[in-house]
C-alpha cells in the first residue's frame, strides 16, 4: 500500500477517533463524581483525558509514516 493511501485512511480514523473519543471524555464530564469533586480532580481528569488519545493513535501514526519497502 502507498504511503499516500496510508495516510488518507489514517487520517479518517484519527478524525473518527478523536470525535467518538471527544463525545466519552464530555460525557464522563458530566457524571456526578467528577461534578462534585475538587477544581484539582477535574483539572487532572481534563489534563490525562486531553492528552489521552494520543497513546491510541500512536501505533496508526507509526503504520502511517511506514516506508514501501518491498
Amino acid at each position: 500500500m502507498q504511503r499516500r493511501t496510508r495516510k488518507f485512511i489514517g487520517t479518517i480514523i484519527i478524525i473518527l477517533f478523536v470525535c467518538v473519543y471527544a463525545l466519552v471524555a464530555m460525557a464522563l464530564a458530566q457524571a456526578r463524581f467528577i461534578q462534585d469533586s475538587s477544581g484539582f480532580v477535574q483539572s487532572l481528569y481534563y489534563v490525562i483525558i486531553g492528552i489521552g488519545w494520543v497513546l491510541p493513535m500512536l501505533p496508526l501514526i507509526a503504520w502511517m509514516e511506514k516506508s514501501n519497502t518491498q
